[in-house]
Parts: C-alpha cells; sequence; structure tokens
C-alpha cells in the first residue's frame, strides 16, 4: 500500500478543529501549521477526507517540497519532483494558484509560468513527446512559498470544499460552510441539545448543524477533481459516497432554530435548507433580535452578528449587541458563541466573554467570543 502525505488547508486560528477532524478519520496528522494540516494517507484516503472532512478548504496531494531562492532553483527542483508518476501523457496541467511569504520568490505569474515550464521538461524527457495534448483530465497545481521554502501540491478536489451545493442563494458577506462548521464544532454542542442562530441569513450555521446532526457528510453530493484520476482508483471514491449515505440518520430529532429580520432572507434559507436536504430538522422564521426567546435550557446561541461591513451602518450597531446581550441574560443555563470584528461587541453584550479565539475570516480580523455557560445535570437527558 502506497502511502501519501496530502495538506489540507484551513482557516487561520481553526487548525486544531481541522486536526481533530483528521484524526477521527483514521489518518496521521503529520504537521500542523499555520492555515493547514499535512497527513498521511493511502489512495483511498484522498477521496474519504475529501468527501467527510467539514473544516478543509480542499485537499492538496503532495508532491514536495524544497528550498528555491532564485527562479533556476524553482525550475531545476521543480523538474526534479516525479510528475509522471501522477500526471499521465494526456493529462492537462498547469499551475493554478501560487502565493509567496517571506521569500525571495514573489511574483505569482512568474512562479506559476517557470514551474509549469518545468513540468513541461520533466514530461517531455520521460514520455519522449514534444507537445502534450492536454485533453485529458485536469491537473491542478498548488504551491506556496514560506521563507523560501516551496511546497508543491495536486488540488484533487477542484472547487473549494466549503461549496457544499446547497448555498444557492445567499446574503452579503455570508459565512462560508466551512468556517461556519469548524465554529460549531469549537462548542460542546451536541445534536441534542437546542441550537438558535438569531441572525441566520441565508442558514449557513443551522443547515451545516443540521447536516451534522443526520451525520451527512459534506461532500457526499458534489465531484471532485481527482475523482477521475488513474492514481486514485474510482472505488476510492464509490465507497466513501457510499459509507457516507448509509451513516446519513434521517430519523434524528433536532431542536434548530434560524430567526432573521428579513423575510426574503429566511426564504433563501428554507430554499438553502431543501437543497441541502435538512428542512425537516430546522425551523426558521422571520423574526427581529428583540424576540430571542425560548423555553428550553442549556441551549446554545451560535451566530454571525452584523458588524459594520455586512450593513453598513456602524451606528446601528450598540443596538443590535446590547438587545442580543439582554435576550442572551433572560435565557437561564444558555450559552453564546459569536464570531464578529466588531471591536465594541463585548461591552454592548454587557460582560466579557470567557473565551476569545482570534480568527481570519479571508482577509478580515474576527473574534469567536465564547460565553459559557453551565452543563446539564449528570444523567439529564441532554
Amino acid at each position: 500500500m502506497q502511502l501519501y502525505e496530502y495538506i489540507a488547508p484551513c482557516h487561520f486560528g481553526l487548525e486544531s478543529v481541522l486536526k481533530r477532524e483528521i484524526t477521527n478519520l483514521g489518518y496521521d496528522v503529520i504537521k500542523t501549521e499555520d492555515g493547514r494540516v499535512t497527513f498521511a494517507g493511502d489512495a483511498e484516503a484522498a477521496a474519504y477526507a475529501n468527501v467527510f472532512i467539514r473544516t478543509a478548504e480542499r485537499i492538496l496531494l503532495k508532491v514536495g517540497e524544497f528550498r528555491a531562492e532564485t527562479f533556476d532553483e524553482l525550475f531545476e527542483n521543480t523538474k526534479k519532483l516525479a510528475w509522471e508518476e501522477i500526471i499521465p501523457k494526456n493529462g492537462r496541467f498547469w499551475v493554478t494558484k501560487a502565493n509567496s511569504v517571506k521569500s525571495r520568490l514573489f511574483s505569482p505569474s512568474d512562479i506559476q509560468s517557470i514551474m509549469k515550464k518545468a513540468m513541461v521538461e520533466r514530461m517531455k524527457e520521460h514520455y519522449h513527446i514534444e507537445r502534450f495534448p492536454e485533453d485529458g483530465e485536469d491537473y491542478p497545481v498548488r504551491v506556496s512559498i514560506l521563507k523560501d521554502i516551496v511546497t508543491v501540491g495536486l488540488d484533487t478536489t477542484g472547487v473549494s470544499l466549503h461549496k457544499r451545493g446547497y448555498r444557492k442563494a445567499t446574503v452579503k458577506a455570508p459565512i462560508t460552510e466551512t468556517l461556519a462548521a469548524a465554529l460549531i464544532l469549537l462548542t460542546p454542542w451536541k445534536k441534542n441539545r437546542i441550537l438558535v442562530d438569531p441572525f441566520c441569513g441565508s442558514g449557513t450555521f443551522v443547515i451545516e448543524a443540521a447536516m451534522m446532526a443526520a451525520n451527512m457528510a459534506p461532500g457526499m453530493n458534489r465531484s471532485f477533481t481527482a475523482d477521475r484520476w488513474g492514481i486514485i482508483p474510482h472505488s476510492c471514491w464509490k465507497n466513501a459516497v457510499e459509507e457516507a449515505q448509509e451513516n446519513v440518520d434521517r430519523n434524528v430529532t433536532t431542536d434548530i432554530q434560524g430567526f432573521d429580520a428579513d423575510p426574503a432572507v429566511i426564504k433563501m434559507a428554507r430554499e438553502n435548507a431543501a437543497l441541502a436536504g435538512v428542512e425537516d430538522l430546522i425551523h426558521l422564521q422571520t423574526r427581529d433580535i428583540s424576540g430571542l426567546s425560548h423555553h428550553g435550557k442549556f441551549g446554545f446561541i451560535i451566530t454571525n452578528p452584523p458588524y459594520g461591513e455586512r450593513i453598513g451602518e456602524t451606528e446601528e450597531l450598540p443596538g443590535i449587541y446590547a438587545e442580543l446581550g439582554r435576550r442572551f441574560s433572560a435565557l437561564d443555563s444558555w450559552s453564546l458563541y459569536m464570531i464578529t470584528s466588531y471591536e465594541d461587541a463585548q461591552k454592548y453584550i454587557g460582560r466579557p466573554a470567557d473565551k476569545n479565539r482570534k480568527i481570519y475570516n479571508g482577509m478580515l480580523k474576527t473574534y469567536f467570543y465564547q460565553y459559557i455557560g453551565p452543563r446539564p445535570p449528570r444523567g439529564a437527558a441532554f
């Protein structure tokens, strides 16, 4: 059995969640760095990671790693990599993404061009042809350079893993599915506990929670670039999807609710929930934050409130957060988890958070404020 190294990029600050997911799948984590986790697995691991992992942005098959301080070194070291072991004669290959941090080589377009030429030269020597038809399957290459260390990976995923396939309608500045899933997994919420998102927007938090409750794998209804590669047998993908489908529990009982003040937004959320197949597991309602209430105990508010970037009306924010704080205080034994870039969030909620984690949502620095409520009594039906 041949083992490969895989690289799973994720949001900065959420590496521990991704690491736990990879370990739970049964794969050995090799290295955890800012924004990515490297793990070992066989060919089947590419399929299972893409289908089952909720918090990674994509899964890269690591081709190699080397130091390069000049473009000549970049060319020669790229040429040394065994591309022919992965890419067939008719494969369509290109460097789709290159990024460089604190390195002497910093021009993405030059990096892409030089590495493509090196790949061609290597494969010309192996396949003994001058021109490649490139009319076969796609083999997109992604490159990151950090302090002159070049890491090269083939993208097994294609369209980012946050594209589950259910979110056809969105509001402005929605939270991504992978980020929402990671934030839920940072909390102690379980499928038999109450979850409410009072600013649900297009429904991402509540849909991701419902998918977790029903044990729906996030990638079981989409395709991937590598599901047509020769080095990963089609049976691997077939087995992963069949196992994911068998694991789904459609009889689960949940109390997952999403509110938003805009009825058009709630309509979008309902459409998305239906596309995800979880519309029966979520209660969605047009309701302002002032109407947030629940008769149950030990529930969770997990939410992405407005923070200026989305609504463009920063003067409204103190009132929104103050009302959220009041509603939360009235919910006996509940917990509040919210992601926001609003610097005065804790001030208007009315007290400092028990925990605070810095997370980058794209280029935007945000904070995940955690107000942790009491645990249910031992033996309670939670």
